[in-house]
């Protein structure tokens, strides 16, 4: 069990940092700089929302939720700001802040992985905290790369895969 734990929590790591943060920095880049907060009306929320919602997220539940360091997170601001940094510094705070999850991360060992944590007022057990901050960092970050495609419009060129390796890797 300890090896399929801390096995878990390294993809999960690395899922954070080498998938969802390059599509998000991809997406970020076909984005028109003037849509960075552009919803298509209220109570939707736009990319730059997406980014500073992820950065709480993953600072409140890994960072500090695993990590041990304080929580000053605001949820609700995160999703209601209608302005704010550039596009280009969300995604750096959130590439810190993925970094220092990370490394919360890579130095928990299957007793820290199996323990309870207070997180959100929640009692999730270490994987199930990491569990919960992949699938909703890849949640939104369906959401910002279909943002960016929609406003960017039909050359967007946003793509992550070519079929054609895909295809040959099945049937080779």
């Amino acid at each position: 069990m300890s090896d399929m734990a801390t096995n878990f929590a390294h993809a999960a790591a690395s899922y954070l940092r080498e998938t969802y943060l390059p599509r998000l920095r991809r997406a970020l880049e076909a984005l028109p700089e003037e849509d960075l907060w552009w919803r298509p009306h209220e109570g939707v929320i736009s990319f730059g929302n997406v980014l500073l919602h992820l950065e709480g997220n993953v600072r409140q539940w890994i960072v500090g939720g695993l990590g041990g360091a304080s929580d000053h997170r605001e949820r609700a601001s995160e999703l209601a700001a209608t302005d704010g940094p550039s596009g280009g510094e969300l995604i750096e705070r959130l590439a810190a802040t993925v970094g220092e999850a990370c490394s919360v991360l890579d130095a928990m060992d299957a007793k820290a992985l199996g323990r309870r944590y207070a997180i959100q007022g929640e009692n999730p057990t270490g994987l199930e905290a990491i569990l919960h901050v992949v699938e909703h960092f890849g949640w939104h970050t369906g959401q910002a790369v279909w943002i960016a495609k929609a406003r960017a419009g039909e050359g967007h060129g946003v793509a992550f895969f070519d079929d054609g390796e895909i295809n040959a890797a099945k049937n080779g």
